[in-house]
């Protein structure tokens, strides 16, 4: 769930694609507008109107977000098997993110530990930061196979929702596989979520 710990914090305006999305992406290919990936063996459709994010601007939010994580929960968290599969978004409050990382089980059920240590994590970085949010966890179908969802309301001063996330994840392929979704809008959030849902496995 590495993908989780990296997007909390981050509502900075990302720079839109105008170049080869495929140097974008650290594994898989972007094909006019849908993305596959071999190791996951995934392909998502990319919403018309939403654009790629550019490599920098993944870096900027994944070192920001690590800044956070390492300060506020006294560790120096490693992401350096990290893999971007795939960003696009529409603006800074609407993005979808997506990354894997190689994970081998040493004992069974380690899986399901470290989802509950991300958790705690996550929970407790908002916390130090002095930012309440509302969390809620479940699982989710996607094209037939089960997802743990954990979500995440975020809340301002006033106690007014300035942002949802929606962070799946899976073992597959002895890979960690994340998918996040940050929306605020009804409408960008129907079309993160149609293109998720649709989303394919092979």
């Amino acid at each position: 769930m590495r993908i989780n710990l990296l997007i909390i914090l981050t509502l900075i305006l990302f720079a839109s694609c105008k170049t080869d999305p495929n140097k974008q992406v650290d594994e898989g290919t972007v094909n006019e507008n849908k993305y596959h990936s071999n190791e996951i063996g995934w392909t998502i459709e990319i919403p018309k109107g939403w654009n790629v994010t550019q490599r920098g601007e993944s870096q900027k939010r994944e070192d920001k977000g690590l800044k956070a994580i390492n300060e506020a929960n006294g560790i120096d968290y490693d992401v350096s098997g990290l893999k971007q599969l795939i960003s696009f978004q529409k603006d800074r409050r609407h993005v979808f993110s997506a990354t894997s990382e190689k994970f081998e089980l040493e004992y069974d059920g380690e899986y399901e530990d470290q989802k509950k240590i991300v958790k705690e994590i996550l929970y407790n970085t908002y916390a130090q930061n002095g930012i309440k949010v509302d969390t809620a966890s479940s699982k989710e179908i996607i094209d037939n196979l089960e997802f743990d969802l954990y979500k995440i309301t975020v809340y301002n001063q006033k106690g007014e929702i300035i942002l949802y996330q929606d962070l799946y994840c899976r073992y597959m392929n002895g890979l960690d596989f994340g998918v996040n979704l940050n929306y605020f809008n009804d409408k960008e959030k129907n079309e993160l979520m149609n293109a998720w849902k649709n989303s394919t496995f092979e």
